[in-house]
């Protein structure tokens, strides 16, 4: 596809392989023109690869430029590109290991987000799918990094949604469940584990995010494997609640100060 032909641009990171590669083949597949980040510029057949360090400015205010030089605009940003740190308590942890995860599940997309929307802003609007999990939403004895990285992601997520509104921008966590991959194979949580998560229901939302039929969860989590596509589309229609669907502190009942 050439980029006088490329009516829709997404860029996905960590595109090389596990859900990253789903998502390229998924978007691909629907007619996207896809291009695909990683360390060694491999990306999964059905997105152009550029080389790029998520955690680098310079190295992603680069990549931006060069496709936004090349097709000339960016609907879908899709950060999926992330760490998950040895699972052990956190007097244990590896002082740099634990704050690398930080770095890539959070400054990652951070600095993505921050080259991309003024583009997504000066073209009227787009999307941005964050990666997230169920994991940013409680807490681990073992895995305090990825957790906590997870949970900050949630809030830059909501950020740019609350900022992005007016300007037709929109951003989602989308909790892709337990997909068979690499990391999940590696994490002692999962040794054992029989039943994954369908790739083709991350597809599924992704693509249902991108074409706009959920924008009434722009700020909030969606879960792959357990949300219902048409249930979804049914509440995006009608409206979502204060706090519905994201992280909120929750009081202990009326006589609570803080449930106010």
């Amino acid at each position: 596809m050439t980029a006088a032909s490329a009516d829709r641009v997404a860029l996905v990171t960590g595109a090389s392989r596990g859900i990253g590669a789903h998502i390229v083949q998924a978007l691909a597949g629907a007619g996207w023109t896809v291009v695909g980040l990683s360390r060694s510029g491999q990306v999964a057949d059905g997105a152009q690869g550029v080389a790029c360090d998520v955690t680098d400015a310079d190295a992603v205010d680069r990549a931006v430029r060069q496709v936004v030089d090349e097709f000339g605009r960016i609907d879908l940003l899709v950060n999926n590109a992330g760490l998950i740190e040895t699972e052990q308590p956190l007097w244990d942890a590896d002082v740099d290991e634990w704050w690398q995860v930080m770095v890539t599940n959070v400054k990652g997309p951070f600095l993505l987000m921050r080259a991309v929307v003024p583009h997504m802003l000066s073209a009227g609007g787009g999307r941005v799918i964050n990666l997230n999990s169920g994991s940013g939403t409680r807490e681990s004895d073992v895995l305090t990094a990825y957790h906590a990285s997870k949970s900050a992601l949630a809030r830059l997520t909501g950020g740019v949604a609350l900022a992005g509104a007016q300007h037709g921008v929109h951003a989602f966590d989308l909790a892709p469940g337990v997909v068979e991959s690499d990391m999940t194979h590696s994490m002692k949580l999962h040794q054992g584990r029989t039943e994954w998560t369908d790739p083709e229901d991350v597809k599924a939302l992704v693509l249902a995010i991108a074409d706009g039929e959920l924008d009434g969860f722009s700020g909030r989590f969606v879960r792959a494997g357990t949300d219902e596509l048409d249930v979804l589309r049914r509440r995006s229609a009608e409206g979502m609640g204060e706090g519905e669907r994201m992280l909120r502190l929750r009081p202990w009942g009326a006589g609570d100060p803080l449930s106010g």
